[in-house]
């Protein structure tokens, strides 16, 4: 009797196994179809023209190619331009304000007919777009808003309001109670407006800000920062990180300290890391901004200037606030 009691456990388990690996493998499966399925298709391209007798030709600048982030916003372009014909050259900024305004008067003096950049130093970048502007080379902003009257079009997403969109998500799961930390990148204007946006609507909220370190939006720099953090605050119970760089950075630090239990985290823009995390339940919110709609729209822009057209002079697009509950909907964005 024992034997046969032992050995219908065993089956019953052997069963229970081959049910989670059975639905293991379909979650799997069904996560990979999502990733492969891509993003939405840009709902309009712009009519392309000729150019002196050849197709348009458009330079993009971008902050760096490390991030996923930049990534998309490059393949959103890229489709637009492939659809409408015209050529593409991408250029790494490096995360470097001059490395960029140098690659900025590079494609002017190739005589490209239009520019995109997403600006390192929104200041910073000005002399260069100007310099593009007084050369007849049209502009256009994107992600970063670089506010100069040289900039035809800017595309992008209000980065102090976002902060502050994910600020109110925290203070519901806190009540209102806790201190934070925060990961930045203080050589980021963007990263500074979305630290501010938050930064306001969390401490009116009843919150505090603990300490923030420097991650100088470079991923491995991220996680030194952030293991600091957690050094320096062993019970600190929520962390904000203010770009993808400071997310992942963030993510391995707390996985390396075995802080996943303790800690509630917050952050910007996905990554696998932070869809593994938003899984396990300790990142409870990711802002993601539309990285495709962004990459659609400034090209879409830029193909227009360059063709003799007007676009918009601002083109907004919304972010998402992505949780452990949808983040099934939103696994497209982990590819580049």
């Amino acid at each position: 009797m024992k034997k046969m009691v032992t050995a219908l456990v065993a089956l019953g388990l052997a069963a229970t196994a081959a049910g989670c690996d059975a639905q293991a493998r379909k979650e799997t499966a069904s996560e990979q179809k999502a990733q492969q399925a891509g993003p939405p298709a840009p709902a309009k391209v712009a009519q392309s023209c000729q150019v002196q007798g050849r197709a348009p030709k458009i330079g993009i600048v971008t902050i760096n190619l490390q991030a996923l982030f930049f990534n998309q916003i490059n393949t959103g372009a890229k489709m637009v331009a492939s659809k409408a014909g015209a050529q593409v050259q991408v250029v790494n900024g490096n995360d470097d304000s001059t490395t960029q305004a140098n690659a900025i008067d590079d494609l002017v003096a190739n005589k490209y007919d239009a520019i995109i950049v997403d600006a390192v130093d929104t200041e910073g970048i000005k002399p260069a777009v100007r310099r593009a502007h007084k050369a007849g080379v049209p502009v256009v902003a994107v992600d970063a808003t670089v506010k100069d009257p040289a900039v035809s079009t800017q595309v992008g997403t209000a980065n102090a309001e976002g902060g502050k969109q994910l600020a109110e998500h925290l203070l519901k799961i806190s009540g209102g109670k806790g201190d934070i930390g925060v990961v930045g990148a203080l050589n980021s204007t963007i990263q500074l407006e979305r630290q501010k946006g938050f930064t306001d609507a969390v401490t009116g909220g009843g919150m505090k800000i603990k300490s923030v370190v420097d991650g100088r939006n470079i991923q491995e720099n991220a996680q030194t920062a952030a293991e600091n953090l957690l050094t320096g605050n062993p019970s600190l119970p929520y962390a904000y990180a203010t770009g993808e760089p400071a997310l992942v950075g963030l993510a391995a630090a707390v996985n390396s300290q075995q802080r996943t239990k303790n800690i509630k985290v917050v952050g910007w823009d996905l990554s696998s890391q932070a869809v593994d995390g938003l899984r396990a339940g300790w990142i409870v919110g990711v802002v993601q901004q539309n990285t495709y709609q962004f990459g659609y729209e400034a090209m879409n822009a830029a193909i227009d200037l360059a063709c003799g057209r007007k676009p918009a002079r601002d083109i907004p697009v919304p972010t998402q606030i992505v949780t452990p509950q949808n983040v099934q909907d939103y696994l497209y964005y982990l590819g580049k």
